[in-house]
């Protein structure tokens, strides 16, 4: 039963297909080359921000319903959050998640993202304040009712 005059509610997922469902998300942090070369070899004060990251992502991912409102929980099956570096300013990051359920996992994907990103910017914080975590995105999704989706190429 939704609440009329506010309109909140959690969607009733209760009649959709159990079917695979996966997504793929993606986030970027920008930072100055010296900070790059520092994550790229390791050599950050608090640790391996790579590794911390991929944990980080991997983590977040599991508790998403826990800070996002109306989302729901999920057994996922499997997260993946890989590490780039594409240029000499840049830390690419990119999610997968997959699970068998009835909703969709694109939350759980950009929600690694972004925490990923997120735990490399507070390694790195003390010596590089510029940094920017940019363009976090649903790449693509599979699965549901909805259909498949995949962003175009774009600018």
């Amino acid at each position: 039963m939704s609440d009329p005059q506010h309109g909140i509610r959690m969607i009733d997922v209760g009649g959709k297909p159990v079917t695979v469902r996966t997504a793929r998300a993606s986030a970027r942090l920008t930072a100055g080359s010296e900070t790059i070369r520092r994550i790229r070899g390791g050599e950050l004060e608090k640790g391996d921000a790579v590794a911390t990251a991929r944990i980080a992502g991997i983590m977040a991912a599991k508790k998403t319903s826990e800070f996002v409102p109306l989302c729901h929980p999920l057994p996922l099956e499997a997260v993946e959050v890989a590490i780039s570096f594409p240029d000499a300013v840049t830390v690419a990051i990119e999610t997968r998640v997959r699970t068998t359920a009835r909703t969709g996992v694109e939350m759980e994907a950009l929600t690694a993202a972004t925490a990923a990103a997120l735990a490399i910017y507070d390694m790195c914080k003390s010596i590089d304040p510029d940094m920017a975590v940019e363009r976090v995105q649903l790449e693509e999704k599979t699965g549901g009712i909805h259909g498949d989706y995949r962003r175009s190429a774009g600018p």
